[in-house]
């Protein structure tokens, strides 16, 4: 067969190999079929796009529901049926949907049909809707009256208030700053996070009955042990908002170099107003997605050409200054972004990189810093930098230095976004010695009863991997103010689909195990010849039959590309939200990996009519169709054809 698609469509499976002229017959397959002892039986697997989520979406459910393949309760329109099924994992689908770098479309098994399925941007819109439409969550109708003290209103801290408060148990959130959000507020620009989208989503927790002491520290404005004596349970989401400053001497804490700075206090500042220009060119130490936004956020505000100052400068500690700054004349700043590693190489989302390039930003990757050039003032004039080759040997980065080969980057404002840290003032017993606190798989501090910790704490991962921590420990505490022994987390820790919860929704009654009992293809105490292993279990790609799927393009959202000129004091979002049409359009591209999607291709090329369709008042999702075993032959046809990979061969084994 030739590689070279015909006009208008486009290869996307591999049936033959090179050479290959003749297609291959099932007919001795059929003809000697009754050699086997296998027949079908019915396999609910994850798919890896959840396998890939670290907050452990049900995201194959979402989208079946998002393309109609699963019907929504009556009276609930869909789009409302999907957005709560998401957000049993993850609270925050709007603010998620912009700025989540998507590790669940890396694992997508679209990949190798032609481009993975859209699944933040699906997302994205579900999040909007619930927004537009002023959808909020349903609190618990019973009280546990056990209170929990969480520390940290961060993604992990919201999300493990949120899980909580669903389960009945009172919590209040300690936070050192006047407003919630953690790093997706102080952290993130707004131009990525609109911070209307992140107050709303904040705001269904807070209603559920939170309750918040804002501009309170834990360590100094109120002791460990007063919280412990007040609250049953603690969790730890202190974040890393301290960054870390760049390893040369010259650098440490900043010293006597006042513009040289971290990427958080660099976005804090922004974030919080009190960072009006930076000046003509900025460089920025990183590579990761903080540096992309400490860079973005630097080309955008450029420098002041000229601000004259007001006679309220001293009364209001500069503040007016600032204000005069946002109407005055903004010229751009030059950017340049190093990284130890190659561009190519680089742990910033592609996506990211690209905008930056777009927008004049000069990225230049395999520079280590070496040296900090100060002026007669102390200020910073330029940073030393000698090329480099960097590779990560297990956990540690290993350096390597190209002798010979430094140069010096002017600068009027160094900024280093290499990593950040944990200030463990007035909480230094969680301290485990490497700036992190220890805790186990239900994310239980090591030597500390009743406390529990997530997000950054633990270690710097993405906000989806805090939000995943917070639901986690939520079910430890939980359990601990049962009095219950902390269960045992499965291998793959993702909400799961319950086809057994579904039949019962359907009317479908299950009754007790008793003896004597032959199989379960007579009785009703459980789902015959049903299997689920999503606990253990991630179906490939090719336990799929992807022939089923034509290419169909991946429907992207619009993003504005700025430019040099046009990046300049432009805080608007770039990214536009898919429509509904477009979100049900991809949706469909989902391959519903691991389980049924009601293609039919098992009953139609059965060749002895045993695969048939549920009756219809029996059918549910993923019970769609059964098999009669007095008609099967066991010639696999039905496993061959089945897009998902539902159906495996087994019985007898």
């Amino acid at each position: 067969m030739s590689d070279t698609p015909t006009q208008g469509t486009a290869l996307n499976f591999r049936r033959y190999k090179d050479g290959d002229s003749q297609p291959h017959s099932w007919r001795e397959k059929i003809f000697q079929a009754s050699h086997t002892h296998k027949c079908p039986t019915y396999i609910q697997s994850t798919p890896p796009c959840q396998g890939s989520c670290p907050s452990g979406e049900d995201i194959r459910g979402w989208l079946a529901v998002t393309r109609g393949t699963e019907k929504p309760p009556a009276g609930v329109p869909w789009p409302e049926y999907a957005w709560r099924r998401l957000t049993q994992a993850n609270p925050f689908p709007s603010v998620m949907g912009r700025v989540c770098p998507a590790p669940c479309e890396k694992g997508c098994n679209r990949n190798e049909v032609e481009d993975h399925v859209g699944i933040n941007a699906v997302e994205h819109f579900l999040g909007e809707y619930a927004i537009a439409n002023g959808l909020g969550f349903a609190a618990p109708a019973e009280r546990s009256g056990k209170t929990v003290a969480v520390i940290g209103g961060g993604p992990a801290g919201l999300s493990c208030a949120y899980q909580l408060a669903l389960k009945g148990h009172s919590v209040t959130i300690f936070d050192e700053h006047t407003q919630l959000g953690g790093m997706m507020r102080y952290g993130i620009p707004g131009f990525r996070t609109p911070r209307q989208v992140l107050d709303a989503e904040i705001q269904r927790i807070l209603d559920l009955g939170v309750a918040t002491r804002l501009g309170v520290r834990v360590g100094s404005d109120v002791t460990l042990e007063q919280i412990r004596a007040e609250f049953d349970a603690v969790f730890l989401g202190l974040g890393a908002q301290a960054g870390r400053v760049l390893p040369i001497p010259d650098s440490a804490g900043g010293g006597d170099a006042p513009n040289v700075v971290t990427a958080t206090a660099f976005l804090k500042a922004f974030n919080d107003g009190r960072l009006q220009h930076v000046g003509k060119r900025v460089v920025v130490v990183g590579g990761g997605d903080t540096s992309i936004d400490v860079a973005t956020v630097a080309r955008r505000l450029g420098h002041i050409e000229r601000s004259n100052p007001t006679d309220f400068d001293d009364v209001f500690g500069g503040r007016v200054a600032h204000d005069v700054a946002e109407v005055s004349a903004k010229q751009g700043c030059d950017v340049t972004l190093t990284s130890v590693f190659g561009v190519d190489k680089m742990q910033a989302n592609r996506h990211e990189i690209e905008q930056a390039h777009a927008e004049g930003i000069a990225i230049r990757g395999g520079l280590v810093p070496v040296a900090l050039l100060r002026g007669a003032d102390g200020r910073a004039t330029a940073l030393r930098v000698a090329r480099c080759e960097a590779k990560m040997v297990g956990p540690k980065l290993e350096i390597k230095l190209i002798e010979g080969s430094e140069e010096d980057i002017e600068a009027d404002l160094i900024v280093s976004a290499i990593g950040q840290a944990v200030d463990f003032t007035g909480l230094e017993v969680f301290n485990a010695g490497r700036g992190a606190v220890d805790a186990d798989r239900n994310y239980q501090v090591k030597g500390q009863p009743g406390v529990y910790a997530g997000g950054d704490v633990l270690r710097p991962h993405l906000l989806t991997t805090a939000i995943g921590h917070g639901a986690i420990a939520a079910d430890g505490i939980d359990r601990f103010l049962a009095g219950e022994d902390p269960e045992k987390r499965p291998k793959i820790d993702v909400h799961a689909f319950d086809l057994k919860r579904k039949m019962v929704e359907k009317g479908l009654a299950f009754s007790e195990a008793a003896e004597p009992m032959r199989g379960t293809d007579r009785t009703n105490v459980a789902i015959h010849n049903f299997e689920n292993r999503s606990d253990r279990y991630v179906i490939p790609h090719d336990e799929l039959f992807l022939g089923h799927f034509s290419y169909t393009p991946r429907l992207q959202r619009h993003v504005t590309t700025l430019d040099r000129q046009s990046a300049l004091g432009n805080f608007e979002e770039r990214l536009d939200a898919l429509n509904e049409q477009q979100a049900v359009a991809e949706a469909k591209r989902c391959m519903s990996c691991g389980m049924c999607f009601e293609c039919d291709n098992c009953v139609v090329y059965c060749p002895q009519t045993a695969v048939f369709r549920v009756p219809k008042k029996e059918a549910t999702l993923g019970r769609y169709v059964a098999t009669d075993y007095n008609k099967c032959i066991g010639c696999h046809i039905c496993r061959d054809v089945c897009p998902t990979g539902y159906i495996q061969m087994g019985l007898g084994e």
